[in-house]
């Protein structure tokens, strides 16, 4: 099957999910190794689904206390169109900053007032979804109920970005939110069925608990809802779409 940027997006959908369920010890490199020959063989086209793939790179050699590894993935990933210099303020990377390779790679970087609003926000989804699906772990703990309660997610952007850096992190952004909801519907099923074995089994079963437990499941689940739907983003209106210095390094405190 001859490769696509569509294909190939979908491609590093799957790799980052697979980083974030099972852990990069046991996902290991090959996929973001693949992802960058693949899409490298794509041309143009291609450059910003090489810079995500060295850019994911990047990320495993920072956690692994690879400096000049993270620094030559981060400095393939600038020359490829990445610019988020949001994700380059994140606390796995700011060991980096004192680095004058890296100093030089973050200089080269571009971005538009447009696109750095957006880079915050995808970054702020990323922390929220993150605190959503740990509170619904503990919200979740002792229901009696058989339903079971997805994890609502705010929609994606649909702006055209001035810069295709952007769209690496919105891939970054649908993969969190994808890893998430499959734990939490994993661990949803799991309650879900052994409740179900309870109630045939057990004569004692609290009936009217389980319909307590429904029904305040589910009021959580509209209000999380809800509010996902608020957190949509918006567009300043006015803001600039010129290329401009991305903030200098050190000045972006990132969202938590």
């Amino acid at each position: 099957m001859v490769d696509t940027v569509n294909s190939l997006a979908t491609r590093l959908h799957e790799v980052l999910v697979e980083h974030l369920t099972k852990g990069p010890a046991v996902a290991g490199t090959r996929g973001l190794h693949d992802v960058v020959a693949r899409a490298t063989a794509l041309g143009p086209d291609g450059a910003w689904l090489a810079a995500a793939g060295h850019s994911g790179l990047a990320g495993l050699a920072c956690a692994h206390g690879q400096t000049d590894q993270a620094i030559h993935h981060l400095d393939a990933a600038v020359a490829a169109g990445y610019n988020d210099c949001v994700a380059l303020h994140i606390a796995l990377v700011r060991p980096l900053h004192h680095d004058p390779r890296f100093q030089a790679l973050y200089r080269r970087m571009r971005v538009t007032p447009a696109d750095l609003d957006e880079f915050f926000w995808l970054h702020q989804e990323m922390q929220i979804m993150m605190r959503d699906a740990q509170q619904a772990t503990v919200d979740n703990i002792g229901r009696l109920d058989t339903g079971v309660s997805l994890l609502p997610q705010a929609p994606m952007p649909t702006r055209e970005p001035n810069t295709l850096g952007v769209l690496i992190t919105r891939i970054d952004l649908a993969a969190t939110q994808t890893a998430l909801q499959q734990a939490a519907l994993k661990a949803e099923f799991q309650r879900s069925s052994g409740n179900t074995s309870l109630s045939l089994i057990d004569d004692t079963w609290d009936y009217t608990r389980a319909r307590h437990d429904a029904r305040y499941a589910d009021d959580l689940e509209s209000r999380r809802q809800q509010a996902a739907a608020a957190r949509a983003f918006v567009e300043r209106p006015g803001v600039g779409t010129m290329l401009i210095p991305c903030p200098p390094l050190g000045s972006i405190t990132y969202p938590g």
